[in-house]
């Protein structure tokens, strides 16, 4: 009972959090609706429909991270470097960044949107696994970092040098495609494992600071996208 009374303690406080988010915008639509926008009421009535099973979709998602993905990931993080060779530390982390990343709602609605816009030409399936293959690896190299104590200004320097040259010779169309996906990829699935994960990792090996270490692997795992569809773009298009 005590468990389960702290349970639902913490789904309060979150459900207040998010309705403390969400009510600022849905007002400012609400103002708009009356002064300016005159929508239709039924579509009125489910945008209000909307914001209600977002909230409640939001506080259960929030809080199924904090009692499961977050102590999950940390959990793996911290077994992997006594669990095995670093060759099957670094193939753990690159399915796990694959894979987190096919499942983030942020991509599907990217790619989705791309494949409408430019009728099939930039097909969602093929850009989803290119993404998920540029998450994975950046994330394998993050924890290598971590491992081998490389400050994380150079493999920065070293991964926006890439993406500055390859700018340029990439088809043009590619180029803010390439970096929106990088931005999505820092989504509500991806973000809480990928932290956790780098975070779990630098806990147990000693001489670590997982506040210096165990940050900065969503920063350079968001440059794995943005080379990896200018790359498509390349030699694919």
């Amino acid at each position: 009972m005590w468990g389960e009374d702290i349970m639902l303690q913490d789904f309060r406080e979150t459900l207040k959090e998010v309705i403390q988010a969400i009510v600022p915008i849905t007002a400012v639509i609400i103002v708009l609706q009356l002064v300016m926008l005159k929508m239709p009421m039924d579509l009125f009535f489910q945008f209000l429909i909307g914001v209600g099973m977002v909230t409640l979709g939001i506080a259960f998602f929030l809080m199924g991270v904090r009692i499961g993905l977050l102590p999950m990931g940390e959990a793996i993080g911290g077994e992997l470097p006594n669990r095995g060779s670093l060759l099957m530390i670094v193939a753990i982390t690159f399915l796990l960044g694959f894979l987190v990343t096919v499942a983030e709602p942020d991509v599907r609605v990217l790619t989705g949107m791309i494949d409408a816009v430019s009728e099939g030409g930039i097909a969602k399936n093929p850009l989803i696994a290119v993404i998920a293959i540029g998450i994975g690896f950046f994330v394998s190299t993050s924890v290598l970092r971590i491992f081998y104590g490389v400050p994380i200004a150079y493999l920065l320097f070293a991964g926006y040098g890439i993406v500055i040259l390859l700018s340029l010779i990439a088809p043009i169309e590619f180029v803010p495609i390439a970096f929106d996906a990088g931005g999505v990829t820092t989504g509500p699935m991806t973000v809480p494992i990928i932290l956790a994960l780098g975070i779990g990792v630098s806990a147990v090996l000693g001489g670590r600071s997982s506040l210096s270490d165990g940050f900065g692997l969503i920063g350079l795992a968001s440059i794995g996208p943005v080379i990896g569809v200018m790359l498509m773009g390349v030699f694919f298009y």
